[in-house]
């Protein structure tokens, strides 16, 4: 099953980047309101300021594969994000694009290929594991909520809603972690009680493309 075509003329691997590339930066405020809880704050703005030079570079990507463009989104993020934020998001996106190398289309085996790179990458560039209370603690979940649709034969909207709820819910079970990683980590148990906002970026942006998936 194909999971490239998209209705509107470009690739549904480029809709997917532009809507976690604007929903990033609509959510900026949001974002930077969970971070404070025991973090720096600085979580949604760190987004939304490389998000929006993927977008002003929008039409400069080369399009020649599929990893190429991933590999142009890669190299803004990882220069344009500040703090921890650009290495982390930059990594994932550059080894999501290594796993579809040459690729022009993209299979189910595919997605779950790139974000089995995107993990690992997040893991060796931010030392962390899932239980530490990050984004890979929603991340994780996501991808084998997909790799088990993939494995099903299901239809890719009906695995994107089904990745997306638990991405949802398992951020929101963030929650009773203590935070392993990050200043948050600082905080030791004071983390406990208030949900990772890495997680809930992550569910955020898991259901906002299945909104654009519709």
């Amino acid at each position: 099953m194909n999971y490239s075509a998209s209705a509107t003329g470009t690739t549904r691997l480029e809709n997917t980047v532009k809507t976690i590339a604007t929903t990033c930066v609509a959510n900026e405020q949001y974002f930077c309101d969970l971070d404070s809880v025991f973090g720096d704050g600085d979580f949604g703005y760190s987004l939304a300021r490389g998000f929006e030079k993927v977008l002003e570079d929008w039409e400069s990507y080369d399009r020649s594969d599929l990893s190429t463009f991933l590999q142009g989104v890669a190299m803004t993020m990882s220069s344009r994000i500040g703090g921890t934020s650009g290495p982390i998001w930059g990594t994932a996106f550059l080894r999501a694009a290594t796993a579809i190398k040459s690729k022009q289309s993209l299979e189910g085996a595919d997605v779950v290929a790139m974000l089995d790179g995107a993990i690992a990458g997040i893991k060796k560039r931010g030392g962390a594991e899932v239980g530490d209370k990050t984004l890979l603690d929603a991340l994780v979940p996501l991808n084998d909520e997909i790799r088990e649709g993939v494995a099903e034969n299901a239809e890719p909207r009906a695995i994107a809603e089904r990745a997306a709820k638990v991405a949802r819910e398992s951020a929101e079970a963030t929650s009773t972690l203590t935070a392993r990683r990050g200043r948050a980590s600082y905080t030791g148990d004071r983390s406990i009680g208030s949900p990772d906002p890495g997680a809930i970026a992550m569910a955020v942006l898991a259901e906002h493309i299945v909104d654009s998936w519709a």
